[in-house]
């Protein structure tokens, strides 16, 4: 019985718009769920139809999968048939269904409206547990085909975004198998590449699509490297204390900003960091050193159920009669964020109370 019947006819329709030795790109996220994710779908379809062509492509640093035109461009260069967007999202602005190319969306995050005609959306949000991209994706396929061993490349998405505790049936005998500990240091390989100077996905992309087990991956010492460069821009982040817009200034919001310069991704952690001492706060980090020169990553995250940080950043730009660029301030409640040109970045600042 196919976990989540439902979906078995959307994917057959979809798998049906692809003609014998027709190429299928597969674009996803690129971290450690949707890694797995795109690893699923690239092994995977070909136990389904050994005449297709899989390719699949990480989505850019600091790309947008529906608005930024060059993720469009980079993708129809390979000419694909059908393509396969995961961990990405689902966007009213779809991606190459323009350009007449049937389009499956595989995801778990909340929808931002529907795709234009040609897009199939199967996604997890909604459902009761909500499944990551890697769980959906493997029960997607085992619908089609014997995928079990391949159950292990899926907890590593499971592991990361859901953690030990998920509630995905196979993973009591997947940790039992491959043993929880070389699981768990491939996520953590996975996302030391992703966050790492270097954005190098195409290492941990080659063990989760060729290996039999997890542990090739989570031995490799250039990823080791990758996570020890980590750790050490970490370390003197955390270090950094968090500014606060002046008491009385117009338009003060409940925020915080801890500014920071470093070439990994680690933004995000150091937001998520400092809501667990600022609980009635948004916690802003913004990195100048992720982005080529001009461009300033942030990310927002709170603790607060009363606080919608995407709505208090559309707003602080409101307050300056302005508004934010298309692709920033989505996500969820409480984590949200974007990448600015220093300009935009100083009306922000100023929006939420700050003096620049």
């Amino acid at each position: 019985m196919p976990a989540y019947p439902q979906f078995v006819a959307p994917f057959r329709a979809f798998l049906n718009q692809v003609p014998k030795g027709g190429r299928i790109v597969v674009f996803c996220h690129f971290d450690a769920d949707g890694l797995a994710a795109g690893a699923m779908f690239g092994r995977g379809l070909n136990r389904i139809n050994s005449s297709w062509l899989v390719e699949v492509v990480p989505s850019g640093k600091g790309e947008n999968a529906f608005l930024t035109p060059s993720a469009h461009e980079r993708l129809l260069a390979l000419k694909p048939d059908a393509l396969i967007v995961t961990d990405l999202g689902v966007h009213e602005h779809g991606t190459l269904e323009a350009a007449g190319i049937p389009v499956l969306y595989v995801d778990h995050h909340i929808p931002e409206g529907r795709p234009p005609a040609g897009g199939t959306v199967l996604t997890g949000y909604g459902l009761e547990p909500v499944p990551c991209s890697a769980w959906l994706a493997y029960e997607l396929l085992a619908a089609e085909a014997d995928m079990t061993d391949l159950q292990w490349v899926a907890a590593i998405g499971v592991l990361s975004d859901l953690g030990d505790s998920a509630d995905w049936a196979p993973l009591p005998a997947v940790k039992k198998q491959y043993t929880a500990k070389w699981l768990k240091e491939a996520v953590a390989m996975c996302n030391a590449a992703r966050r790492a100077g270097e954005f190098d996905l195409e290492l941990p992309l080659r063990y989760l699509l060729h290996d039999d087990n997890p542990r090739g991956l989570a031995q490799d010492e250039r990823l080791g490297q990758y996570r020890a460069e980590v750790a050490a821009e970490l370390a003197a982040a955390r270090k950094l204390p968090p500014k606060f817009p002046p008491k009385g200034a117009a338009h003060a919001a409940p925020v915080a900003v801890v500014t920071i310069n470093s070439p990994c991704q680690i933004h995000p952690l150091i937001a998520q960091q400092w809501i667990g001492r600022l609980p009635d706060r948004v916690v802003l980090c913004a990195n100048r050193g992720y982005l080529p020169a001009g461009m300033v990553a942030i990310s927002g995250r709170t603790a607060s159920r009363e606080l919608h940080i995407p709505d208090l950043l559309r707003t602080a730009f409101a307050h300056q009669g302005a508004a934010p660029p298309a692709n920033f301030a989505h996500g969820h409640p409480q984590a949200s964020g974007g990448h600015l040109t220093e300009a935009d970045f100083n009306i922000l600042l100023r929006g939420l109370g700050f003096e620049v």
